[in-house]
């Protein structure tokens, strides 16, 4: 497993909490049904790196959360719907704001929908599912993605759809493509599926992880320093305005759960403190900007 290494400069640019606006939580930890070769943590049926969060410790950061002005929650792993209270969960956070929830969706259960499409109909709140996705071809995904997940994925994005949920498909560009090539073909593809208006967002590559063994790593150039901070726009960078919970405390953002020096505390409060852009992934965070925020790829579908 391949680590985000720091950049060992105390002049690395820092970014301060502008407002905690989105509250992640790692409630997969690091276990997954599947074992995609561009895993930034390298997610698989036997990392046990970090466990699952249990509904009661959800709980209190969801309380805790109310007084430092939250305003949205998202939920990542691993694969959350491995995690028995996941379902619970989303029925709780939707008391609190909006939800996404980002999966593979492969291990949907009937129940599972029926229940959260009944507690997002009783909520003020939306329910987001994020679903990845890595080819619009069986050949293009299953190659990243492991034999057989291509017809596994298109089952659960249509049995999102039956219960009425509008999913985003997240694609990650793993190869030197066209995004408006990747776009063109999954819109197509969610199209010939029944998705009238599919919604797709193209995610860059982060060279960390599974992904460093699979192509490279960051080159020693890729770093962000000042310089490049002069007039840019920080509100675009997750660490500006997010924070996330794993079992071993709270980490500054999804990306950076493996790399100790990314622990910001054992609570929201200890967490609110500046964070120095010192790791190779920043750099990605950086040139795309909105990296883990809902928002689609714009395209006409």
């Amino acid at each position: 497993m391949t680590i985000p290494l720091p950049i060992l400069d105390s002049a690395a640019p820092q970014v301060a909490l502008d407002h905690l606006d989105d509250l992640w939580f790692q409630v997969g930890g690091t276990v997954c049904n599947l074992e995609c070769s561009h895993c930034f943590i390298s997610c698989s049926p036997r990392n046990h790196t970090f466990g699952f969060l249990d509904l009661e410790t959800v709980r209190r950061h969801l309380a805790a959360s109310v007084g430092l002005g939250v305003k949205e929650y998202y939920f990542t792993g691993g694969e959350p719907f491995l995690n028995r209270d996941m379902t619970a969960i989303l029925e709780l956070t939707l008391r609190y704001g909006p939800a996404t929830v980002l999966t593979n969706g492969t291990v949907f259960k009937e129940d599972w929908l029926r229940r959260l499409r009944a507690a997002e109909d009783a909520s003020r709140y939306s329910l987001e599912f994020r679903v990845s996705m890595d080819g619009f071809t069986a050949a293009e995904n299953d190659a990243i993605r492991g034999a057989g997940t291509f017809a596994r994925i298109l089952a659960g994005v249509r049995h999102l759809l039956d219960h009425g949920f509008l999913p985003i498909l997240t694609v990650t560009q793993t190869c030197d493509d066209d995004a408006a090539r990747l776009f063109a073909g999954f819109v197509n593809l969610m199209k010939t599926n029944g998705y009238r208006k599919p919604r797709i967002k193209i995610l860059p590559t982060l060279r960390i992880g599974a992904e460093a063994d699979r192509q490279r790593g960051y080159q020693d150039h890729e770093r962000v320093t000042p310089e490049m901070m002069a007039g840019f726009d920080e509100r675009l960078l997750l660490c500006s305005h997010a924070r996330i919970v794993t079992d071993r405390g709270v980490f500054v953002c999804p990306i950076l759960v493996e790399a100790g020096e990314a622990r910001m505390g054992d609570t929201l409060a200890d967490s609110l403190r500046p964070f120095r852009l010192r790791f190779r992934a920043c750099y990605t965070c950086h040139q795309h900007g909105t990296l883990c925020a809902n928002i689609p790829t714009t395209g006409d579908s």
